[in-house]
């Protein structure tokens, strides 16, 4: 029996436009043919947010791509979903979020061991245009340097 496959998809984009403050784990709530697209990878996680709706926290624009076999049983792919917080952590968001500046993002989207989809989900502040490039130069810097040590090993 093969080892099951990590089912691990990143926003590389949140991390470049924002400054992450907090990071929290969430439970998504999905239907039908939404898991098994999630199990095949075909997820987008790049243009999406998380807000509060009726004290409840949705996240929206994220794009769960139609399985291929859902034949007229498939989802919305872009369908807002709802996330399963603590009340006391939604309470706690809920009010940075008020503060300006502040949003809540999507960081990665996995399977844990039981099989159920989680979110990471952080809070975020937007960066400025020199942050971003700031951002830039450390990594290219990190790279240099992973490249001298593995041709002086």
């Amino acid at each position: 029996m093969s080892a099951p496959v990590k089912i691990e998809i990143k926003n590389k984009r949140a991390t470049f436009d924002y400054e992450i403050v907090d990071v929290l784990v969430a439970g998504i709530v999905l239907k039908g043919t939404e898991i098994k697209s999630v199990r095949n990878q075909k997820v987008n996680l790049a243009d999406s947010f998380c807000t509060f709706v009726n004290d409840e926290l949705f996240v929206l624009n994220l794009h769960i791509s139609e399985y291929e076999k859902g034949g007229h049983w498939n989802h919305v792919p872009k369908a807002a979903r709802k996330l399963l917080l603590q009340k006391k952590e939604m309470n706690k968001w809920a009010a940075k979020l008020r503060e300006k500046g502040f949003t809540i993002v999507p960081l990665k989207m996995f399977v844990n061991e039981k099989g159920l989809a989680k979110l990471q989900i952080g809070l975020a502040k937007g960066k400025k245009h020199f942050d971003k490039r700031d951002s830039l130069k450390e990594k290219d810097a990190r790279m240099e340097m992973d490249r001298a040590r593995k041709a002086y090993g």
